[in-house]
């Protein structure tokens, strides 16, 4: 069973929307009565509901991370900085590179290349994409 959504509590709604629009492509879907605003994935990830924080909610916890598979994540940290997004040095993985950053919110995400790196050894390419089947 795929992942479908996750839901992020947020302090302010239209930062966090915009913030996910511009550098990740999300596309939000407002539903007239409805205070979540669901973020689409375009590529077939899973989608992000955003939902306004309680008052007593701790923003930016740390037990949940948000990692976006980037093949190129050095050229995708450039650009991104460019755009007003700045993520922290790259760290070099077991055959993958990854960089850390935080939502207006102050929610944890990552860029990582983990996704398209050869297993361990070297010796295998990742395994494929799953194939809708509906």
């Amino acid at each position: 069973m795929p992942l479908g959504r996750i839901t992020l509590y947020v302090r302010d709604v239209g930062a966090t929307i915009s913030f996910y629009e511009k550098h990740f492509g999300f596309k939000p879907l407002y539903l007239e009565g409805d205070r979540i605003v669901e973020l689409l994935a375009q590529d077939g990830g899973a989608n992000l509901l955003i939902h306004p924080a309680g008052k007593a909610q701790k923003m930016g916890q740390v037990l949940v991370k948000l990692v976006f598979d980037v093949e190129n994540v050095e050229a995708f940290r450039t650009k991104c900085a460019e755009e007003g997004l700045e993520f922290g040095p790259l760290h070099q993985a077991d055959g993958y590179v990854f960089a850390n950053a935080k939502d207006p919110s102050g929610n944890p995400i990552a860029i990582s290349s983990r996704a398209f790196r050869l297993k361990s050894g070297g010796d295998e390419p990742p395994p494929p994409e799953a194939v809708d089947q509906t």
